[in-house]
Protein backbone atom coordinates (compact mmCIF):
# COMPACT_ATOMS: atom_id res chain seq x y z
CA UNK A 1 0.00 0.00 0.00
CA UNK A 2 1.16 3.35 -1.21
CA UNK A 3 0.23 7.20 -1.43
CA UNK A 4 2.02 10.52 -1.62
CA UNK A 5 -0.02 13.67 -1.20
CA UNK A 6 0.39 17.18 1.39
CA UNK A 7 -0.70 17.33 4.70
CA UNK A 8 -0.65 19.31 7.67
CA UNK A 9 2.02 18.14 10.79
CA UNK A 10 -0.62 17.80 13.65
CA UNK A 11 1.73 15.71 16.21
CA UNK A 12 5.35 14.07 16.69
CA UNK A 13 6.35 11.38 19.38
CA UNK A 14 9.27 9.74 19.81
CA UNK A 15 9.29 5.88 18.73
CA UNK A 16 12.22 4.18 19.98
CA UNK A 17 15.62 5.82 20.15
CA UNK A 18 15.62 7.31 16.69
CA UNK A 19 11.85 6.98 15.06
CA UNK A 20 8.83 9.13 15.23
CA UNK A 21 5.61 8.78 14.67
CA UNK A 22 3.91 11.44 13.44
CA UNK A 23 0.34 12.71 12.84
CA UNK A 24 -1.11 14.14 9.99
CA UNK A 25 -4.33 15.52 8.46
CA UNK A 26 -3.88 15.58 4.68
CA UNK A 27 -7.36 16.13 1.98
CA UNK A 28 -7.72 12.76 0.75
CA UNK A 29 -6.71 11.10 3.75
CA UNK A 30 -7.65 12.50 6.61
CA UNK A 31 -6.14 12.45 10.12
CA UNK A 32 -3.34 9.64 9.23
CA UNK A 33 -0.12 8.59 11.94
CA UNK A 34 2.93 6.66 10.53
CA UNK A 35 6.41 6.01 11.08
CA UNK A 36 9.30 8.80 10.43
CA UNK A 37 12.78 6.55 10.24
CA UNK A 38 15.36 8.89 12.33
CA UNK A 39 12.57 11.68 12.98
CA UNK A 40 14.03 11.90 16.62
CA UNK A 41 17.32 13.47 15.08
CA UNK A 42 18.16 16.72 15.49
CA UNK A 43 18.64 17.15 11.36
CA UNK A 44 14.88 16.24 11.32
CA UNK A 45 13.94 18.61 14.16
CA UNK A 46 12.98 21.77 12.45
CA UNK A 47 11.41 20.00 9.53
CA UNK A 48 8.76 18.30 12.19
CA UNK A 49 7.35 21.04 13.49
CA UNK A 50 3.54 21.29 14.24
CA UNK A 51 1.19 23.03 11.58
CA UNK A 52 4.00 22.57 8.97
CA UNK A 53 3.33 22.04 5.49
CA UNK A 54 4.69 18.72 4.35
CA UNK A 55 4.63 16.40 1.14
CA UNK A 56 3.83 12.58 2.66
CA UNK A 57 4.48 9.32 1.31
CA UNK A 58 2.94 6.48 2.98
CA UNK A 59 3.70 3.27 2.69
CA UNK A 60 2.75 -0.27 4.73
CA UNK A 61 2.40 -4.00 3.82
CA UNK A 62 -1.44 -3.88 4.45
CA UNK A 63 -3.94 -0.55 4.36
CA UNK A 64 -4.61 -1.62 8.42
CA UNK A 65 -1.20 -1.25 9.34
CA UNK A 66 0.81 1.85 11.08
CA UNK A 67 3.21 1.98 7.75
CA UNK A 68 5.94 4.87 7.37
CA UNK A 69 6.29 7.87 6.12
CA UNK A 70 9.12 10.20 4.03
CA UNK A 71 8.69 13.36 4.49
CA UNK A 72 9.89 16.68 2.49
CA UNK A 73 9.57 20.36 3.86
CA UNK A 74 6.78 22.38 1.76
CA UNK A 75 6.18 25.21 4.05
CA UNK A 76 7.57 26.02 7.82
CA UNK A 77 4.84 27.93 9.53
CA UNK A 78 7.24 28.23 12.71
CA UNK A 79 8.56 31.68 12.26
CA UNK A 80 5.08 33.22 11.53
CA UNK A 81 3.74 31.65 14.62
CA UNK A 82 6.58 32.24 16.82
CA UNK A 83 5.19 36.20 16.30
CA UNK A 84 3.47 36.17 19.71
CA UNK A 85 1.77 34.20 21.88
CA UNK A 86 -1.67 34.23 19.73
CA UNK A 87 -0.49 33.45 17.21
CA UNK A 88 1.14 30.21 18.71
CA UNK A 89 -1.12 29.42 21.07
CA UNK A 90 -3.89 29.49 17.86
CA UNK A 91 -1.46 26.61 16.36
CA UNK A 92 -1.31 24.74 19.22
CA UNK A 93 -4.98 24.87 19.62
CA UNK A 94 -6.08 24.23 15.67
CA UNK A 95 -3.53 20.98 15.74
CA UNK A 96 -4.91 20.14 18.97
CA UNK A 97 -8.14 20.32 17.49
CA UNK A 98 -8.17 18.20 14.85
CA UNK A 99 -5.79 15.70 16.20
CA UNK A 100 -8.33 15.23 19.03
CA UNK A 101 -11.84 15.38 17.14
CA UNK A 102 -11.13 13.97 13.24
CA UNK A 103 -11.65 10.30 12.60
CA UNK A 104 -9.15 8.51 11.63
CA UNK A 105 -8.40 7.64 8.52
CA UNK A 106 -11.47 9.54 7.04
CA UNK A 107 -11.49 12.25 4.47
CA UNK A 108 -12.62 15.86 5.15
CA UNK A 109 -11.38 17.82 2.32
CA UNK A 110 -13.57 21.60 2.56
CA UNK A 111 -12.31 20.87 6.70
CA UNK A 112 -8.64 20.40 5.02
CA UNK A 113 -8.70 23.34 2.71
CA UNK A 114 -10.38 25.63 5.31
CA UNK A 115 -7.96 24.59 7.85
CA UNK A 116 -5.06 25.42 5.34
CA UNK A 117 -6.61 29.32 4.88
CA UNK A 118 -6.71 29.74 8.14
CA UNK A 119 -3.33 28.67 9.55
CA UNK A 120 -2.04 31.33 6.30
CA UNK A 121 -4.39 34.06 8.21
CA UNK A 122 -3.03 33.44 11.55
CA UNK A 123 -1.23 36.77 12.44
CA UNK A 124 -2.07 38.69 9.28
CA UNK A 125 -3.82 41.56 9.81
CA UNK A 126 -5.88 42.58 13.01
CA UNK A 127 -8.81 39.71 12.53
CA UNK A 128 -7.18 36.85 11.73
CA UNK A 129 -8.82 35.34 15.47
CA UNK A 130 -12.46 36.01 14.26
CA UNK A 131 -11.06 33.66 11.09
CA UNK A 132 -10.54 30.86 14.23
CA UNK A 133 -13.59 31.39 15.15
CA UNK A 134 -15.30 30.90 11.98
CA UNK A 135 -13.15 27.32 11.35
CA UNK A 136 -14.45 26.22 14.84
CA UNK A 137 -18.22 26.71 13.55
CA UNK A 138 -16.56 25.03 10.30
CA UNK A 139 -15.43 22.19 12.56
CA UNK A 140 -18.66 21.70 14.29
CA UNK A 141 -20.36 21.57 11.08
CA UNK A 142 -17.84 18.77 9.42
CA UNK A 143 -18.90 16.81 12.01
CA UNK A 144 -22.40 16.78 12.14
CA UNK A 145 -22.98 19.35 15.16
CA UNK A 146 -23.11 22.52 13.28
CA UNK A 147 -25.07 25.36 14.89
CA UNK A 148 -28.53 27.02 13.72
CA UNK A 149 -28.39 30.66 13.70
CA UNK A 150 -30.60 32.32 10.74
CA UNK A 151 -33.99 31.78 12.43
CA UNK A 152 -35.68 31.39 15.30
CA UNK A 153 -36.20 28.17 17.19
CA UNK A 154 -39.60 29.29 18.72
CA UNK A 155 -41.07 31.26 16.59
CA UNK A 156 -38.98 31.02 13.04
CA UNK A 157 -38.69 35.20 12.88
CA UNK A 158 -34.80 36.00 11.53
CA UNK A 159 -35.12 39.25 13.33
CA UNK A 160 -33.35 39.92 16.99
CA UNK A 161 -32.05 36.62 17.37
CA UNK A 162 -29.64 37.34 20.48
CA UNK A 163 -29.78 33.91 22.44
CA UNK A 164 -28.67 30.31 21.60
CA UNK A 165 -29.98 27.64 22.93
CA UNK A 166 -26.93 25.06 24.66
CA UNK A 167 -28.86 22.01 23.55
CA UNK A 168 -30.12 22.62 20.24
CA UNK A 169 -27.50 25.27 18.77
CA UNK A 170 -30.51 27.01 16.96
CA UNK A 171 -31.19 30.66 17.48
CA UNK A 172 -33.72 32.11 19.84
CA UNK A 173 -35.47 35.32 19.93
CA UNK A 174 -35.03 37.97 22.66
CA UNK A 175 -39.00 37.90 23.17
CA UNK A 176 -39.08 34.08 22.68
CA UNK A 177 -36.96 33.26 25.16
CA UNK A 178 -38.79 34.09 28.20
CA UNK A 179 -38.01 32.24 31.53
CA UNK A 180 -35.19 30.60 29.80
CA UNK A 181 -33.06 33.59 28.69
CA UNK A 182 -30.60 32.73 31.65
CA UNK A 183 -29.62 29.98 30.75
CA UNK A 184 -28.70 30.68 26.84
CA UNK A 185 -25.56 31.34 25.09
CA UNK A 186 -25.37 34.69 23.75
CA UNK A 187 -25.36 35.05 20.06
CA UNK A 188 -22.28 36.73 19.50
CA UNK A 189 -22.45 38.91 16.33
CA UNK A 190 -18.94 37.71 15.44
CA UNK A 191 -20.54 34.12 14.85
CA UNK A 192 -22.95 35.49 11.66
CA UNK A 193 -20.55 37.99 10.90
CA UNK A 194 -21.61 40.81 12.20
CA UNK A 195 -20.64 42.93 14.58
CA UNK A 196 -17.28 45.17 14.85
CA UNK A 197 -14.78 42.33 15.10
CA UNK A 198 -13.97 43.42 19.00
CA UNK A 199 -12.63 41.24 21.41
CA UNK A 200 -15.13 40.85 23.77
CA UNK A 201 -17.71 39.38 20.71
CA UNK A 202 -15.10 37.39 19.59
CA UNK A 203 -14.51 36.13 22.97
CA UNK A 204 -18.43 35.48 23.43
CA UNK A 205 -18.32 34.16 19.87
CA UNK A 206 -15.64 31.39 22.01
CA UNK A 207 -17.30 30.68 24.55
CA UNK A 208 -20.35 29.33 21.92
CA UNK A 209 -18.25 26.93 20.32
CA UNK A 210 -16.53 25.98 23.30
CA UNK A 211 -19.61 24.66 24.72
CA UNK A 212 -20.57 22.89 21.49
CA UNK A 213 -16.90 21.20 21.68
CA UNK A 214 -17.43 19.75 24.82
CA UNK A 215 -21.11 18.97 24.88
CA UNK A 216 -21.00 17.19 21.49
CA UNK A 217 -17.69 16.54 20.26
CA UNK A 218 -16.47 15.82 23.11
CA UNK A 219 -19.47 14.12 24.54
CA UNK A 220 -19.45 11.55 21.29
CA UNK A 221 -15.42 10.66 21.72
CA UNK A 222 -16.39 9.12 25.71
CA UNK A 223 -16.42 12.57 27.37
CA UNK A 224 -12.99 13.13 26.40
CA UNK A 225 -11.68 16.48 27.83
CA UNK A 226 -10.88 18.97 24.80
CA UNK A 227 -7.52 20.01 24.77
CA UNK A 228 -6.23 22.22 27.36
CA UNK A 229 -4.38 24.01 24.33
CA UNK A 230 -7.77 25.23 23.14
CA UNK A 231 -8.23 26.90 26.21
CA UNK A 232 -4.81 28.45 26.71
CA UNK A 233 -6.00 30.26 23.11
CA UNK A 234 -9.11 31.88 24.82
CA UNK A 235 -7.04 32.88 27.79
CA UNK A 236 -4.21 34.64 25.63
CA UNK A 237 -6.86 36.44 23.83
CA UNK A 238 -8.96 37.12 27.45
CA UNK A 239 -5.17 38.49 28.69
CA UNK A 240 -5.68 41.08 25.62
CA UNK A 241 -8.95 42.15 26.22
CA UNK A 242 -8.01 43.04 29.73
CA UNK A 243 -5.07 44.73 28.83
CA UNK A 244 -6.85 47.54 26.35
Amino acid sequence: MEWREDGILLKVSRHGESAAIIEVFTEKHGRHAGVVRGGASRKMAPILQPGAQLDLTWKARLEDHLGSFTVEPLRSRSVQMMASRETLAALNAVTALLSFSMPEREAHAPLYLRTIAMLDMIGDGPFWALAYLRWELALLEELGFGLDLARCAVTGTSENLVYISPKTGRAVAAHAAGEWSDRMLPLSPALVGKGDGSDAELLDGLRVTGHFLTSQIAHSLGDRPVPAARQQFVDVLAQRLCNT
